[in-house]
């Protein structure tokens, strides 16, 4: 009676020897007279010595970072370094919303530049303490430049008021408190 050495999941070779029983005598210096005449057999071994090798060359290799690796952090970090100081907004859900003073002041310095005449020129947001109703107020020091021609900076300043006002409250949910808002320059109208 014949003993086979392959089990179910071995794939058989054209021979009837298991692949599997190939692999494991593939380090064997010894081989048997049916391999050493079988070319079916040699072919199996010279095909899983070359898959071994490739094999071991991939684990052996150390997976270079990918080149943008560094770049990418420094770019994190930096931008958290820019995000500046951050409050809670509460919200009507679980848990509590981080807005950086850096996000808001975008939001602002853009409801200035809504305004006809106004372009926006810095925008500094502190967090205060909260308000009566518990909601977030926030100060405010602006610069803006004006157009020449633009209506009076009476005007120009009020309806930055206005708006700046209005987008803290409909954009990010906090309470404009104090909003100092100083002209530092003129521009002309674009031809």
């Amino acid at each position: 009676m014949a003993v086979t050495h392959s089990t179910d999941n071995d794939y058989l070779l054209p021979c009837g020897r298991g692949l599997e029983q190939v692999w494991e005598r593939l380090d064997d210096p010894d081989v048997d007279r049916h391999e050493a005449s079988c070319p079916h057999c040699a072919a199996a071994r010279e095909s899983l010595l070359t898959l071994r090798t490739a094999t071991r060359e991939l684990i052996d290799e150390p997976d270079p970072p990918p080149p943008d690796l560094f770049g990418r952090i420094m770019s994190a970090v930096r931008a958290d370094v820019r995000r500046g100081n951050t409050f809670t907004l509460d919200t009507p859900h679980p848990g509590a919303i981080q807005v950086s003073e850096q996000a808001v002041a975008v939001v602002l310095r853009f409801a200035a530049d809504t305004v006809d005449g106004v372009r926006a020129r810095s925008c500094r947001v502190r967090s205060s303490e909260p308000g009566p109703e518990g909601d977030q107020v926030i100060a405010v020091d602006m610069t803006i430049a004006v157009r020449s021609d633009a209506h009076s900076i009476d005007t120009l300043v009020a309806a930055v008021r206005e708006r700046a006002r209005a987008a803290a409250t409909a954009r990010v949910g906090v309470t404009l408190g104090r909003l100092d808002v100083t002209v530092v320059d003129l521009f002309e109208a674009d031809r």
